[in-house]
């Protein structure tokens, strides 16, 4: 415990004098994507186009459905280990800060958040111990690279909403990872969740995925706000993004929405968050979604290339200068 406490508050001084000033790069990467050439410079560019100091790499594991006990990370849709590393290293020799967060899919396309099972076990119905013992092997797999790598940050997954009250288990995977990487631990909660885990303590920092609506950014800082203060993490948007759809603005979060392309609202959007969030000392830093790995894969929350990159630009350098 004296040593969890000390990496938080160590983390916090690092994050007065410098932000995290993340994206999160070519995200659940498939296999091969990160080997590639166009991969690199890719994150070459990603540097040059907005004055990143972080990425975020997010290293997929699947399940076939929300109702699945096993999560695998060796086939197709996820990266090696060996890719994963290389470009870990790569990332470091530019000059990047590592933040890895092993996330969970489901291959029938459920969004993670949906991930549940019954409270209670019920005879050949899957149960939540066989799941949360796949999921912490899925976890400790990548702290180890964590650890090999050098990589400053570990997020112990994403957006898992329906799991969240499995405190028990969280608090064991969470201790589970700490036997392997002695860096600092969190974990990136959904929106609107911030204030519904009862395991802050146990993680060296609090992250949320920031897909809030463009007007209502100072009513879910003042929620987001007394977690920070109760708890007493250093606090990131380890996701913060919007499309480039109108009316993604008002629902950031729905990645489904259609309609026309709108650049400009979703550079605006990004200027509500910077402003929001400029009078909030507590707000460590963002991991922007996203940038791509390869142009072939670019999707309406990317920002390479819009009115919204060069927003992104002008809050990290602002930042940087003023350090």
């Amino acid at each position: 415990m004296i040593k969890q406490l000390w990496k938080g508050k160590l983390l916090m001084q690092k994050f007065d004098t410098e932000k995290f000033h993340g994206v999160n790069f070519a995200v659940f990467p498939h296999k091969g994507l990160l080997e590639s050439g166009e991969a690199r410079k890719s994150m070459e560019e990603m540097i040059h186009k907005t004055h990143a100091n972080w990425v975020i790499l997010t290293p997929s594991g699947m399940q076939e459905t929300p109702y699945s006990e096993e999560i695998r990370f060796d086939g197709e849709k996820s990266c090696t280990d060996e890719e994963l590393c290389d470009m870990i290293r790569y990332a470091q020799s530019l000059g990047l800060k590592v933040a890895l967060k092993p996330t969970v899919n489901c291959d029938n396309g459920v969004w993670r958040a949906r991930i549940s099972f019954f409270d209670h076990d019920v005879p050949c119905e899957p149960k939540w111990g066989n799941w949360f013992e796949s999921h912490i092997a899925f976890q400790k797999h990548y702290a180890q690279i964590a650890q090999r790598t050098g990589c400053e940050l570990f997020l112990t997954g994403c957006e898992m909403t329906m799991t969240e009250h499995r405190e028990t288990e969280w608090r064991m995977l969470i201790a589970e990872v700490r036997t392997i990487y002695d860096g600092p631990v969190g974990y990136n909660c959904d929106k609107y969740g911030e204030d519904h885990i009862t395991w802050w303590d146990a993680v060296d920092v609090i992250a949320s995925s920031g897909y809030y609506p463009i007007d209502d950014w100072e009513n879910q800082l003042d929620r987001i706000e007394k977690v920070v203060r109760k708890y007493q993490k250093p606090f990131l948007f380890a996701e913060a993004g919007c499309m480039n759809i109108h009316g993604s603005a008002q629902v950031p979060n729905n990645w489904e929405l259609q309609g026309k392309e709108d650049d400009a609202e979703q550079a605006d959007w990004y200027r509500a968050i910077f402003s929001a969030c400029q009078k909030r000392d507590w707000v460590k830093g963002f991991g922007i979604w996203d940038w791509p790995g390869s142009m072939e894969w670019k999707s309406p929350y990317a920002v390479c290339g819009r009115p919204a990159e060069a927003v992104i630009a002008e809050e990290y350098s602002r930042c940087a200068k003023n350090r």
